[in-house]
């Protein structure tokens, strides 16, 4: 009996002294992180979230597109947490108050419409660098033929972005210029401006990777080509130069330098100041490391090492 009575005091104390643990532990994070900017970014944070929601179920990520413009707009002015950008930070932009870290890396391409009337002939020579510029710059070049060089006068009809944008800041830097030195019909928006070359069989256009090809075939979208570039200069795309088949193909070569910055890119996230709010910096820091296993999947390429160790140092991890 007695025996009986001391195992009862024995499980009484054993429970007076585990349930003020389980009392007092540590909630779960939860609340709601809010983010906006860059096309380019969108796709690959929208993963991220659907990820990091699955060890974090109680934070809600909210995520609009709306052009790199508006992603650092809406951080300076605290509408948001967090500021999607696809070009680098500038100056005045930095001076205003704008932290931020690179967290992956994408390019732009040139696209044209896959039914094109030159199609084997420009999928065969591509295009030069100085050639893009007359037609996006200094609007010399108006016809197909002109574009490669040669004779002709098949219409050229020459799309770029009506939104203040990463893509267009980088594919004019890969010229030496401005997204405000781009001529061209104005379109909103990478989707906007994928449909419309995909609807004008003259079209000549740009787009991050993201835009341009299939999520689920890696192949270019239906109705698009990627036109391209003769980095070479000799006329004709040669095999090193031939790396637009898939989106693979093309992040491989953007990760192995062959593709040139500009017109890849880093891409970032922004705010004003370094966040405070322990929710932001908890992402941002899984993003910088748990986050990075999902960037091939999701069609990016991932920074180095050392990239990522200066991101999680300026987040003061």
């Amino acid at each position: 009996m007695k025996k009986i009575s001391f195992l009862c005091v024995l499980a009484l104390f054993v429970q007076l002294c585990v349930s003020p643990l389980t009392v007092n532990a540590a909630p779960k994070p939860s609340g709601t992180i809010t983010i906006s900017g860059a096309w380019a970014l969108y796709p690959m944070v929208v993963k991220w979230a659907e990820e990091f929601r699955k060890t974090y179920p109680d934070i809600r990520v909210d995520i609009s597109a709306g052009g790199a413009g508006k992603g650092v707009a809406d951080a300076l002015a605290e509408v948001v947490d967090l500021g999607m950008v696809s070009r680098d930070l500038q100056p005045t932009e930095i001076e205003k108050g704008v932290w931020f870290v690179a967290v992956t890396k994408d390019a732009v391409v040139p696209t044209i419409n896959a039914a094109n009337p030159l199609l084997k002939e420009l999928l065969a020579k591509g295009v030069k660098r100085q050639a893009f510029i007359s037609a996006w710059v200094d609007e010399s070049i108006e016809s197909w033929e002109k574009l490669m060089g040669r004779q002709g006068s098949t219409s050229l009809h020459v799309y770029t972005r009506s939104d203040s944008c990463g893509a267009a800041e980088t594919w004019a830097l890969y010229f030496g210029k401005k997204q405000e030195d781009l001529q061209g019909v104005g379109v909103y928006g990478d989707p906007g401006l994928a449909e419309a070359v995909k609807n004008d069989q003259l079209g000549l256009g740009f787009n991050n990777i993201n835009y341009a090809y299939d999520a689920q075939s890696k192949r270019p979208i239906q109705g698009i080509c990627i036109l391209p570039i003769d980095l070479n200069g000799n006329g004709t795309i040669d095999k090193a130069e031939s790396v637009y088949t898939t989106r693979d193909d093309i992040t491989k070569a953007i990760a192995d330098g062959v593709y040139p910055s500009p017109p890849a890119r880093d891409l970032y996230l922004a705010a004003k100041g370094q966040p405070r709010k322990e929710l932001v910096r908890l992402f941002i820091s899984w993003i910088l490391s748990e986050g990075q296993k999902f960037v091939s999947e999701a069609g990016y390429i991932s920074l180095s090492s050392e990239k990522l160790a200066d991101g999680l140092k300026k987040l003061g991890k």
